[in-house]
């Protein structure tokens, strides 16, 4: 059976202060089975923002920041993103920190640009779990991709900064994930951590590659390293990726996005 044949259901729900989508492709998209894994997923997203939003005194991260909770302390999860916001600082030399000075010895923890992408790639794998659907949750710039019984993939857009309304490429997706990191929803708010400026030299980073963690996290890294972030990316095997210069569109060598778009955009 074709993607375009294969039955589909979809679901939008607001979470973590914005629509997040989850689309199922496949046999078995209108059980209760479906149903019930999608309100799940849903249900785990929340939970994952209660204890992570910055934006609730009373969840851990919060906690963390203020010096009320000790991170061995914490929810086991929270020591699981802690960890990866380390590797992520390593892996991308400090273009990517959750640690961010607060004034004198001080340092502010704050991991929501991995949270976001780490939750949603959670929740579509236990969501894909034993199901046979084809999977795509999106919130954002972050699509995380599980396939189904009978695999086919989704053909990802990415969107121009310079044109919401547009699509710069399609780039053909079974499984993984597509991160975008850029000003034209919110404006200048990926800080250099170097620098504590905002960046600014480039419009948009989408990367491409198996995990929506890493990805998301390299598009946000390459972003603040400017045009220098095509350099990054080329650097980490598995990863591709597209940077919108104002200049023009640089991609990474292994990336081949195809003419248009059936699916839906990044």
């Amino acid at each position: 059976m074709s993607a375009a044949a294969a039955p589909r259901r979809a679901w939008v729900e607001q979470v973590m202060g914005l629509p997040v989508s989850i689309h199922l492709r496949g046999e078995g998209v209108g059980t209760g089975e479906a149903e019930g894994r999608v309100q799940a997923a849903y249900d785990e997203l929340r939970a994952v923002d209660v204890l992570f939003s910055p934006f609730r005194a009373d969840s851990q991260v919060a906690l963390i920041d203020r010096g009320a909770l000790a991170v061995r302390d914490a929810h086991p999860l929270v020591a699981e993103v802690v960890e990866l916001c380390r590797t992520a600082r390593a892996l991308t030399g400090g273009a990517f920190d959750a640690w961010r000075p607060a004034g004198g010895p001080l340092q502010r923890f704050d991991p929501t640009g991995l949270v976001k992408g780490w939750a949603v790639q959670r929740a579509a794998e236990h969501l894909a779990a034993g199901l046979g659907c084809d999977v795509s949750i999106t919130a954002g710039g972050d699509i995380a991709l599980r396939p189904g019984r009978d695999p086919q993939p989704w053909q990802v857009g990415v969107e121009d900064p310079r044109d919401p309304s547009g699509v710069l490429a399609v780039v053909p997706v079974v499984s993984g994930g597509v991160a975008t990191s850029g000003t034209a929803h919110r404006g200048r708010h990926l800080v250099d951590p170097a620098t504590g400026e905002p960046a600014d030299e480039l419009l948009s980073v989408t990367v491409v590659g198996p995990s929506l963690i890493w990805a998301d996290v390299l598009a946000t890294a390459a972003f603040v390293r400017g045009l220098d972030g095509l350099e990054l990316l080329e650097s980490v095997v598995g990863y591709e990726g597209l940077v919108v210069a104002r200049d023009g569109c640089r991609t990474t060598s292994g990336l081949t996005p195809a003419p248009r778009a059936t699916d839906r955009s990044a």
